[in-house]
């Protein structure tokens, strides 16, 4: 619950749509620190936030680097974390940050411009097999394989446009599902390994647990199964006073439960919200507190 006089961090700030609500929640008082790898996401989220003046503070970065900037901007002892995983509708309707299937781009999909690794590195760079390996690992994609050694076979791809064909022609038509576009996954898993989505949400949240204070709380969205598993077992494994081995006939590894789980099964869209807004049907949130 969102109240006056507290502190937030939004680590994926975005356009500022959720800290627009935090801050209109907490309002009088309350503190807000955003964050975000998109300087053009940022720029629209310091106009949306400007109503709040010096209550929301803005910063460019990665949210794997949050304990650093909470720290220096004085905000621990949070009462609540947001972290909005994936890609926004903002870098997906743009076909020149290269990260939609059904719209021409160059191959990019970085959150962050300057960041030097592009989609077109590795679609033309990569041995075969260690770009399978990306498609299997963070697609979850059957035929990755068959999509490496067409996507080698075909180089260079310079757009999104020639690499969502070749992947259509090589993913086996029994593996379509229905109104997905049969590069999906593969379009996925080139994305989280260009920003290395994966490594930075496990990076974050011990951070995010570091900065809360006991009955904070900690809010993840995920858009896919991967994703989901990381937050899923971190709290699993933060909720426990041992982690130790079940062979062991005496606990050896001192830890201590930091979360309660709040949320033993991922919250859900309705089907009210997946009809205002089909992207979001894929949406899971899990909440914890601090102890």
């Amino acid at each position: 619950m969102v109240k006056p006089g507290a502190n937030y961090l939004d680590g994926t700030v975005g356009a500022g749509g959720h800290s627009f609500a935090i801050m209109h929640a907490s309002s009088p008082d309350g503190r807000l620190l955003g964050m975000d790898r998109d300087p053009a996401a940022l720029a629209l989220a310091h106009r949306r936030l400007a109503p709040f003046g010096e209550r929301a503070l803005l910063v460019h970065s990665s949210f794997a680097s949050m304990g650093e900037h909470a720290v220096r901007l004085g905000f621990v002892g949070l009462d609540g974390v947001l972290l909005d995983l994936g890609l926004s509708s903002l870098q997906l309707d743009d076909p020149a940050r290269g990260f939609s299937i059904r719209q021409d781009g160059p191959l990019d999909m970085r959150f962050d411009p300057a960041d030097e690794l592009t989609a077109a590195m590795l679609v033309n760079d990569l041995p075969a097999d260690d770009l399978a390996d990306i498609i299997f690992r963070h697609g979850e994609e059957r035929d990755s394989r068959r999509i490496a050694r067409a996507i080698v076979g075909a180089r260079p791809l310079r757009t999104t446009g020639e690499l969502a064909t070749v992947v259509r022609r090589a993913v086996r038509r029994h593996g379509w599902r229905r109104r997905t576009h049969p590069a999906t996954r593969t379009f996925q898993a080139l994305r989280i390994a260009v920003n290395r989505e994966l490594e930075a949400l496990s990076i974050v949240l011990p951070q995010a647990v570091e900065l809360l204070r006991p009955g904070g709380r900690l809010v993840v969205i995920a858009f896919h199964s991967l994703e989901d598993r990381i937050v899923k077992q971190f709290f699993r494994r933060e909720g426990q006073d041992c982690v130790c081995p079940p062979e062991l006939a005496a606990c050896a590894c001192g830890h201590q439960a930091t979360l309660r789980n709040l949320t033993r099964k991922p919250i859900r869209p309705s089907t009210a919200e997946v009809e205002s807004n089909p992207r979001c049907r894929s949406a899971r949130m899990r909440v914890a507190e601090r102890i």
